[in-house]
């Protein structure tokens, strides 16, 4: 379990670090997260107050319903966050923006049931049909 961790966008407008523990890697697979990112959203998360952000005034929030908020790079489009509204001290951080080594490990899988039928999923991982 890492402790802390750096991370960017593809263009270096919004730049972050992470302080204190991060909880471990998770892969959604629905059918939202799997368009925002071309893929699924691998992510680690974080307390609000861990994270310190620069280029803030860069990061665009896109909220599809009440719910829910993705953030982005406005400039290069990379996806750098989510939070669910109902949960306010929990940050979610997609793990392709952080600078490796990140020391983290993907433990678990959410939205199996939904993964796109060209996506073999990965043995050992604790996997969920359906959000918790």
């Amino acid at each position: 379990m890492a402790e802390s961790a750096s991370g960017r966008c593809a263009c270096g407008e919004v730049r972050y670090r992470l302080s204190g523990r991060l909880r471990e890697v998770w892969n959604c697979h629905c059918p939202r997260c799997r368009r925002i990112t071309g893929h699924f959203l691998a992510a680690t998360a974080v307390h609000p107050e861990q994270l310190s952000l620069d280029g803030e005034e860069s990061v665009q929030w896109w909220s599809p319903d009440e719910t829910v908020s993705y953030g982005f790079c406005r400039t290069c489009g990379s996806t750098l966050f989510w939070r669910d509204h109902s949960r306010p001290h929990h940050l979610v951080v997609a793990a392709g923006g952080l600078d490796v080594p990140t020391g983290l490990t993907t433990t678990t899988a959410w939205w199996c049931a939904q993964a796109s039928d060209y996506h073999r999923r990965q043995p050992g991982l604790t996997e969920y049909d359906h959000e918790g």
